[in-house]
């Protein structure tokens, strides 16, 4: 039967460290808590990693985190050669924040090239320093310079980054919120979490499970750093972070 992690990450994504007890070690050495601040991998975003403090004040090195059975089910995957805890044992966690940080900053800064480009989602990857998001584009008719700087000029505009939840029912009455071409987000449980960009949702509103960063000036300067072209009607754009580099 699988285990329902509470997952404070989605509350506040800048939690770097909370206390949390082992409900079970999997057949694997995976290990479930009762909540986490530990995001499991999903979405296109890389799972968390970080470290686990015992009452003793040894250490269990988390190498990755993914989900079980079900999204809810979040299963902390152990560096190897590490002791594993005992089922009930309490432990304090600690996300590798810098890590994060930068995915949190990526994760939104590809929210913000889905609204220069509206365009179906075919892919996308979240990561550290190059991310990629895939477009349904027949033509792309953009150049690096031009995405980069509307991209930018949404970093520059500070606008806030916010979550709500929605009806599976008024999902279904706005079907645009959905940019992805071929995934639909779940339904089932009669909550859809958005995260929101602008006053109000000005700016863009879309469903996602990831974590992001309060404001798009926290974004930071990022630029394209390539548009591919993958199949008749596919354009890749990679975005990284800092000034685009002089040709």
């Amino acid at each position: 039967m699988a285990q329902k992690t509470e997952a404070l990450f989605r509350d506040d994504a800048y939690l770097k460290t909370a206390e949390a007890q082992v409900v079970a070690i999997n057949d694997r050495g995976g290990i479930l808590l009762d909540r986490t601040i530990f995001y499991a991998t999903s979405g296109g975003q890389p799972g968390d990693t970080g470290m686990f403090e015992r009452a003793d004040g040894s250490r269990v090195a988390i190498a990755a985190t993914i989900t079980g059975e079900t999204k809810d089910e979040i299963i902390h995957v152990p560096a190897p050669e590490q002791a594993l805890p005992a089922v009930g044992e309490k432990l304090r966690l600690a996300v590798d924040w810098e890590r994060r940080h930068l995915l949190m900053r990526m994760h939104s800064a590809c929210h913000l090239l889905t609204v220069v480009c509206p365009f179906p989602i075919t892919g996308a990857s979240v990561a550290e320093d190059d991310s990629r998001v895939d477009f349904d584009i027949p033509d792309a008719g953009f150049t690096k310079e031009d995405v980069t700087a509307r991209l930018m000029e949404l970093v520059r505009a500070d606008h806030p980054i916010f979550t709500r939840l929605i009806t599976d029912e008024e999902l279904a009455a706005n079907p645009s919120l959905v940019k992805s071409k071929n995934v639909r987000p779940p339904v089932g449980t009669g909550k859809i979490r958005l995260v929101c960009i602008g006053e109000n949702a000005s700016v863009d509103s879309q469903p996602c499970g990831g974590t992001h960063v309060k404001s798009t000036g926290e974004v930071g300067e990022i630029h394209i750093g390539k548009i591919e072209k993958k199949g008749r009607e596919n354009r890749r754009f990679r975005i990284r972070f800092g000034p685009m580099p002089a040709n």
